[in-house]
């Protein structure tokens, strides 16, 4: 038996935000796997399992700028980046338990 402390399961809900109520910086001590519809996602801001969501970031502004794409991109108004919420089948694993079942 190891000497190791046990990490904390993995939530029901988490975020990468340190602002958020659903952040927990000890969870991020390991890697973590988000399984979004069956394809591994690495750019994950939120998630809920039982709700079924994640959250994305939106994609970076496009070289041309127009004031349609200013006003549709880039930080709301508290300064976060904004995020676009996508709805699925949702599973969170660790990824060392992961490639220890593969």
């Amino acid at each position: 038996m190891s000497s190791e402390n046990p990490l904390p399961p993995l939530p029901d809900r988490l975020s990468t935000d340190p602002r958020s109520p659903h952040h927990d910086a000890a969870v991020f001590q390991r890697d973590i796997g988000i399984r979004f519809n069956g394809k591994q996602r690495h750019d994950v801001a939120e998630y809920c399992v039982s709700e079924g969501w994640i959250k994305l970031p939106s994609r970076p502004p496009p070289t041309i700028t127009t004031p349609q794409s200013m006003a549709s991109r880039g930080p709301n108004l508290s300064s976060r980046p904004l995020v676009v919420m996508a709805r699925a089948s949702v599973v969170g694993q660790d990824q060392v338990t992961a490639a220890e079942n593969m």
